[in-house]
């Protein structure tokens, strides 16, 4: 009788025992590498959490520290020049629009035109003065910008010196034209403060304290403003609208149109305008700032600007 059957039945029954044995090993290391690979899950979890976490604390704008006192000067300066640039090439526009709108040869026209002529280019001049006081900023772009300005100023400025006010008497609407082509070029360099302001965080934060640049801010300390208007009505003329009385060089007369005087033997062509009164003669032509303003034509007349407001005004002559 063979021997080999429970040899061979012990040989199965310990090769299942290893196949148990081997099974209950793989369930067992594919639990541990399923457990293992939870915990690993978890934890990678939470570090990509902790690092989004992290990253957008870190991703948050520092907040700029605040302009010092100078930049927002500076920026203020540079806002009220640029702002009355803007107004001088409006008005500009419409002085040279009204004379166009006279005849030539009318008083009016030529009067409107000298005092355009005699009064633009200074407030030009007063603008590149401001400029030139302002000097460095500190701020490269801010600083470009300046020297943009001031390159346009310093070749206007010379072209409009040239521009004589009598030049108003043979063509008053050709003599403002070219006066005003040259104030119509004054426009802002590219890029202007506003857009500088859009990418300096310092600029940004001088420009949002500059009470100048502020919708009408208004102007800085220091800076000359118009005379206020006389409170109440002109006070009475002497002689009323009689300029016949200056004849002999001494009156008092209420001027609320362009008129030709003449006194002790001068003529003159008076006209008032908004905040200043012209006196044109053959050879002469002054522009007083308003009231207290006095102009002397040699030995012969002196014409004093007693008052005035919006209605016109009391100009007194006397004889030096």
């Amino acid at each position: 009788m063979s021997v080999s059957g429970p040899r061979d039945r012990q040989h199965s029954t310990e090769r299942g025992h290893w196949m148990f044995t081997r099974g209950s090993a793989a369930v067992m290391a594919a639990g541990l590498v399923l457990a293992l690979g939870g915990c690993g899950g978890g934890t990678g979890e939470k570090a990509d959490a902790s690092d989004k976490s992290s990253g957008k604390r870190s991703a948050e704008p520092t907040p700029p520290r605040p302009p010092s006192k100078a930049l927002v000067t500076w920026v203020g300066g540079m806002c009220e020049s640029s702002r009355a640039l803007k107004n001088l090439r409006t008005d500009s526009a419409a002085d040279l629009k009204e004379i166009r709108a006279m005849d030539e040869g009318d008083l009016t026209a030529q009067s409107r035109a000298v005092g355009y002529l005699a009064g633009t280019p200074s407030d030009v001049v007063g603008v590149d003065s401001d400029l030139k006081d302002l000097g460095p900023s500190g701020v490269p772009a801010a600083d470009r910008l300046l020297d943009a300005w001031q390159k346009k100023l310093k070749r206007v400025v010379p072209q409009l010196d040239e521009m004589s006010p009598s030049a108003a008497f043979d063509d008053p609407e050709g003599s403002v034209a070219d006066a005003d082509k040259l104030i119509q070029s004054l426009t802002p360099p590219k890029p202007d403060l506003r857009a500088l302001t859009k990418k300096n965080p310092q600029l940004a934060a001088a420009h949002q304290r500059a009470e100048q640049c502020a919708p009408g801010g208004k102007p800085s300390e220091g800076t000359d403003s118009p005379s206020p208007d006389p409170t109440g009505p002109l006070p009475k003329a002497a002689d009323g609208k009689n300029t016949d009385a200056c004849s002999d060089g001494s009156c008092e007369v209420l001027v609320t149109s362009p008129v030709r005087i003449t006194a002790n033997g001068l003529t003159v062509n008076v006209t008032v305008m908004n905040e200043s009164v012209t006196f044109m003669t053959p050879s002469t032509v002054m522009n007083l700032g308003g009231q207290g303003g006095v102009a002397t034509f040699g030995d012969t007349l002196r014409a004093t600007v007693v008052a005035q407001n919006d209605d016109g005004a009391v100009v007194k002559f006397t004889i030096p």
